[in-house]
């Protein structure tokens, strides 16, 4: 229902119960207590304390593993979603690869359990294919996590079709999740039928409840704009990307730590909608904020933002350069290149071609200083 701050204290509540519980008889509630520390993670994640919510998510799966080593066939499930879960926080702490990790174990528990109970078992395997693409995506493996999220699509358009009212909303989300990974794959008329289906079930969603579905549909308005403006439709490109950013100021104010690195993303992007219409002057507003509200992200935490910074300043740096500030430009592309420098030493693979765009902008700017 989007009451996002009072579902975060009831199950905070709920884990100080079953922690007291757990400490006196541990064999009986165990597993109450990690089901709570999962939640608890999915509520922190909610308000934006993605360090907590990881610290929960990890409790979570060291008590999971522990059990599953007593009685695999009782707790495999669980484990497997707190797997998921972990997954998740990792990411969004910037540690890729663990997180990838974790998200290919539970793919994998998930795919034996639907193997042998599909009922039971399909809408979490959905889940955690869904999530698998989002990780493989973070480590520049496109066509696997393209793989994985077609599959996932696929699922959750069957279990729509039998129970719309419990599965649309994640159809939604596959759906623009498969977007981002068309365009990877430079598919980009695909990549934009699925972002205008994934728009419509959200906007129907957020009609009925903004509180719960407008994050969603400003997520899949930002990622339309993206196919929109590749396919030559700029206006409504800009038009989508002008409507994400609205909503995504609206949330922030609310909930800063939740929804401020939406509102850079949507201000990164809106800032390339507005110069490609011809607009730069506005353009140039536009990535100036995404550029403060990222480097005071990144100086929190460097881990999961330092490489949204060097991406907003790398597209800084082209709008100084197009209204005619070329030595401000340059001084934002050359901050890009020493963040992208530092990225690509550690991740060669992932990095690399951000790195030689920098490179590029930058060599441009010094070719038009005087």
């Amino acid at each position: 229902m989007g009451r996002r701050s009072e579902g975060l204290t009831a199950v905070e509540e709920a884990v100080a119960i079953r922690r007291t519980l757990a400490d006196a008889n541990p064999d009986a509630f165990l597993p109450d207590l990690a089901a709570v520390l999962n939640n608890l993670s999915l509520r922190l994640g909610d308000v934006g304390r993605r360090t907590d919510s990881l610290t929960a998510a990890e409790e979570a799966v060291a008590i999971r593993r522990t059990l599953v080593g007593a009685d695999p066939d009782a707790h495999l499930p669980d484990l497997a979603m707190a797997l998921n879960t972990i997954s998740l926080r990792l990411g969004e702490e910037g540690r890729r690869e663990q997180g990838l990790t974790a998200a290919e174990e539970a793919t994998g528990h998930f795919r034996t359990l639907a193997d042998a109970n599909a009922g039971a078992h399909l809408p979490d395997l959905a889940a955690a294919l869904n999530n698998l693409s989002l990780r493989l995506g973070e480590v520049g493996r496109w066509a696997e996590g393209l793989a994985a999220i077609e599959e996932a699509a696929g699922l959750y358009r069957t279990l729509a079709d039998a129970n719309p009212d419990a599965y649309l909303p994640e159809l939604a989300m596959a759906l623009n999740n498969l977007s981002n990974r068309l365009g990877d794959v430079g598919r980009w008329a695909e990549g934009l039928a699925a972002i205008e289906e994934a728009a419509g079930l959200y906007r129907a969603l957020a009609d009925a409840n903004p509180d719960a579905y407008l994050p969603g549909l400003a997520a899949a308005l930002n990622n339309l704009s993206v196919p929109l403006g590749t396919v030559g439709r700029r206006g409504e490109g800009l038009a989508a990307a002008e409507e994400a950013v609205a909503i995504r100021r609206t949330l922030a104010a609310t909930n800063p730590h939740a929804f401020l690195p939406d509102l850079a993303g949507s201000l990164n992007n809106l800032s390339n909608r507005l110069g490609e219409t011809g607009r730069r002057a506005e353009g140039l507003a536009a990535i100036e904020e995404a550029v403060a509200i990222r480097r005071t992200l990144a100086e929190a935490n460097p881990d999961a933002y330092l490489s949204d910074l060097a991406a907003a300043l790398n597209n800084l740096s082209l709008r100084l350069g197009e209204v005619g500030r070329r030595p401000e430009g340059l001084t934002a592309a050359e901050e890009a290149v020493a963040i992208r420098r530092i990225l690509a030493d550690a991740n060669p693979d992932l990095f690399e071609p951000a790195l030689q765009q920098s490179l590029a902008v930058s060599g441009w700017l010094k070719g038009l200083a005087p």
